[in-house]
Formats: C-alpha cells, sequence, structure tokens
C-alpha cells in the first residue's frame, strides 16, 4: 500500500471570537502578553471573573481525521461557518492548525481565493509572473506555459495593460488561469471555480 496523498489526524483549529489578529509594535506585544499572564493569575486566584474559559472561543475544526490516496478526489460539504474553507486553509499551510498533524506528498498547490498576489498597476504579463511565483511555480515554469494561461484568459489584446483596466472578468479570469496551470500532485480548491465557464 502507498502513502496516501494527504494525512489529516486529530486536526483541530481554534479561533477567538470579537478579536482581531493584531501586528502591533513590540511594546504593544508586551503589555498584551503581561495583561494575559495577569488574567490568568486572576483567574487563578480570585476565581474566573470573565465567565467560562471557553467564552469567545470559536473550534472551526474538532479531531478531524482523514486519509486521501492517490488519484482519488475528496469533497468537503457544509452550511456556511461549518469549516470548509478552515480545513483548506490548514491543509494549504496558510494558517497552522491548533492541534494535529498534517502529512502532504508531492507538490501543493491551492486554488482558494482567486487573484490573490494580483497588484492593479502591474500589467496582465507582469501579474502572470507575480502570482505564479507567490503560487509556487518557477519562472521558467511561469514562462513555459505564459501562451497557454494568456490564451485560457482571453486577454491577448490586454497583456501589457495594467490590470486596473480590466473588467472583472477579464481580471478574475486571468487570476484564475494562473492559479489553473499550477503543475501538482495535491490540489486544494475552494469556490474559486464559480468564476470559470464552460471553456
Amino acid at each position: 500500500m502507498t502513502e496516501p496523498a494527504i494525512r489529516v489526524h486529530n486536526v483541530s483549529k481554534r479561533f477567538r471570537l470579537g478579536t482581531a489578529q493584531s501586528y502591533g509594535t513590540l511594546r504593544e506585544s508586551l503589555v498584551r502578553t503581561a495583561s494575559g499572564a495577569l488574567r490568568n493569575l486572576k483567574s487563578v486566584f480570585g476565581g474566573n471573573a470573565g465567565g467560562s474559559p471557553d467564552a469567545g472561543i470559536l473550534w472551526a475544526l474538532r479531531d478531524v481525521t482523514f486519509d486521501v490516496q492517490r488519484g482519488e478526489v475528496l469533497g468537503v460539504i457544509g452550511a456556511n461557518g461549518a469549516g470548509k474553507s478552515t480545513l483548506l486553509k490548514v491543509l494549504s499551510r496558510i494558517t497552522p492548525p491548533t492541534e494535529g498533524m498534517i502529512e502532504l506528498q508531492g507538490r501543493v498547490g491551492s486554488l482558494l481565493e482567486v487573484g490573490t498576489g494580483f497588484h492593479h498597476e502591474l500589467t496582465g504579463r507582469e501579474n502572470v509572473f507575480l502570482s505564479g511565483a507567490i503560487l509556487g511555480m518557477r519562472q521558467a515554469e511561469t514562462t513555459r506555459r505564459f501562451d497557454e494561461i494568456i490564451a485560457f484568459a482571453g486577454v491577448e489584446k490586454f497583456v501589457d495593460t495594467p490590470v486596473k483596466h480590466y473588467s472583472s472578468g477579464m481580471y478574475m479570469r486571468l487570476a484564475f488561469a494562473v492559479a489553473a496551470h499550477l503543475e501538482t500532485e495535491v490540489l486544494m480548491i475552494d469556490e474559486v471555480l464559480a468564476v470559470g465557464d464552460a471553456a
């Protein structure tokens, strides 16, 4: 039996509700750390005045376990807020799991949010190379697939025009075309296929 392409074992992901992730100064980080330690001491010695320790905590994923064999396709379905996109982001290493282990075999590509890495001031050509690099394509690979990407997107006449002048459909189609030409062993796809058409 060959190794699975994806192995997920007891993966959980926790978020704290009502708080934005902040990336402040060193001073702000030290104050947050000291404040957290002080709150912890208060809860140990003076009871938990702030309510349940789990108040404001959301487990988007809880003890998820599965394997995907090479050549297999797995679809994840569920209601809004069920954790589908969170699972894909954890599998794509965009965000780490709170608990558990993930093993991926081979080159991994993600089609999660179309247009990630596109810059409005750059031309279509420049954005193809920028987006390709962000998605993990080597420059030689992007160069080799460039004509296919542009033909798939149908923006040949506009390739040297800044994408801020593209229609939203042209913009999305070009962004999707770059991501769709990734050569991977494992491909994660969220709802990005909605921007495509029959072609």
